[in-house]
C-alpha cells in the first residue's frame, strides 16, 4: 500500500476527511471565480459549515435573529455593540455587555466578509478585548453587504486606511469550528443585511 493509500485509509478510519474538505473548499473557489462577490462569499461560507442568511433589510433581520435564537434555545446573549443591543431589547433576549461564563451564543458585528474564502474577519471593534476562542458555542452575526472583499489583501488595506483597528483574527464557518483548537462544535450564523 502506498504512503497516499495508507494516509486516506488511517484518515477514513479516525473520521478525519479534513484534507478532502479543504481541497473541495479550493475547488469551489475556483469554480466561483467570476461569480458575484456576495454570492461567492455566501456559497464558500455556506460550504464550510457557516449558516447565512440574507435579510433585505432590518425588519426581515430582526426576525431571523429571534428564529435563530428560539431555534437554537439561546438564552443568554453577549453583546456590547449599542445597535445590535436595539435588536436584542425589542426580542426581549437578555443579554450582558462583558462576556460571561453563563452566555450561551454571541452577537456581533464584523469588520470584513472575505469572499476568497468565506471566512470573516473579526477586530476588537467587534469582540473587544476578547480572544475568539472564549467566545460561546453560537455566534450571530450581523454585516452589511459592503462589508464583502475579494480577498485578505483587500480587507487589510482597507484597515490600513482606517487605522485604529487591533487584534485581527478570522473565522470561518469550516466544519461549524472556530480556527481554534479547544472549539469543536461552534455554529456560526451571518445575517447579512443590504446597505
Amino acid at each position: 500500500m502506498s504512503l497516499f493509500n495508507l494516509k486516506k485509509f488511517v484518515g477514513t478510519i479516525f473520521n478525519q476527511p479534513e484534507e478532502q474538505e479543504e481541497q473541495d473548499l479550493i475547488k469551489l473557489g475556483d469554480q466561483l471565480k467570476n461569480a458575484d462577490l456576495d454570492y461567492k462569499f455566501a456559497q464558500l461560507f455556506t460550504h464550510s459549515g457557516g449558516y447565512f442568511n440574507y435579510c433585505a433589510d432590518e425588519a426581515e433581520a430582526l426576525q431571523t435573529l429571534n428564529h435563530i435564537l428560539k431555534l437554537e434555545e439561546i438564552k443568554s446573549v453577549f453583546c456590547w455593540d449599542h445597535e445590535l443591543k436595539n435588536f436584542l431589547d425589542v426580542i426581549n433576549t437578555p443579554y450582558t455587555a462583558e462576556l460571561e461564563l453563563f452566555n450561551d451564543c454571541a452577537f456581533i458585528t464584523c469588520e470584513y466578509l472575505i469572499a476568497y474564502d468565506g471566512r470573516i474577519m473579526l477586530s476588537h471593534n467587534n469582540i473587544l478585548h476578547y480572544h475568539s476562542s472564549r467566545l460561546p458555542e453560537k455566534i450571530i452575526m450581523m454585516a452589511n453587504v459592503s462589508q464583502i472583499v475579494t480577498n485578505l489583501n483587500d480587507a487589510m488595506g482597507k484597515i490600513k486606511r482606517n487605522g485604529n483597528i487591533r487584534n485581527l483574527t478570522s473565522i470561518s464557518g469550516r466544519n461549524s469550528k472556530l480556527d481554534t483548537p479547544n472549539k469543536d462544535n461552534t455554529k456560526l450564523f451571518l445575517l447579512l443585511l443590504e446597505d
